[in-house]
């Protein structure tokens, strides 16, 4: 199985255990897509659906988007207009941060979120 689909499925398959809305078919239907479809995206036998699906998806599971978009290998639309206004500076960004431990990088967020520009 290929990363998302067996993430997709280990997340529903933790909220069926509590919650049996959570049924392959609940789920599919809820989220606007056919159940066989769904499985075989579980399964890694069908390619990650369109980000609107994925995005659908995590509000259902309670999960983060960007995190099932990460694992089905899509960047969310914000953030590639994001990129395309300034692909320069954005590629360099993403590259020093790569090499920067979680702590550091979380606290440059932070800074930018909370500073005064």
């Amino acid at each position: 199985m290929d990363a998302f689909g067996s993430y997709l499925r280990e997340r529903r398959e933790a909220r069926r255990a509590s919650d049996r809305s959570y049924s392959l078919r609940q789920l599919a239907t809820r989220v606007g897509i056919e159940p066989s479809y769904l499985s075989r995206i579980e399964r890694g036998a069908e390619s990650p659906p369109s980000e609107a699906t994925i995005r659908r998806l995590a509000a259902e599971l309670e999960e983060d988007e960007d995190v099932l978009l990460a694992l089905a290998g899509k960047v969310s639309s914000d953030l590639q207009d994001a990129i395309r206004r300034r692909p320069a500076l954005f590629a360099q960004l993403i590259r020093q941060l790569a090499e920067l431990p979680d702590h550091a990088v979380l606290r440059l967020v932070r800074e930018v979120r909370d500073g005064d520009w």
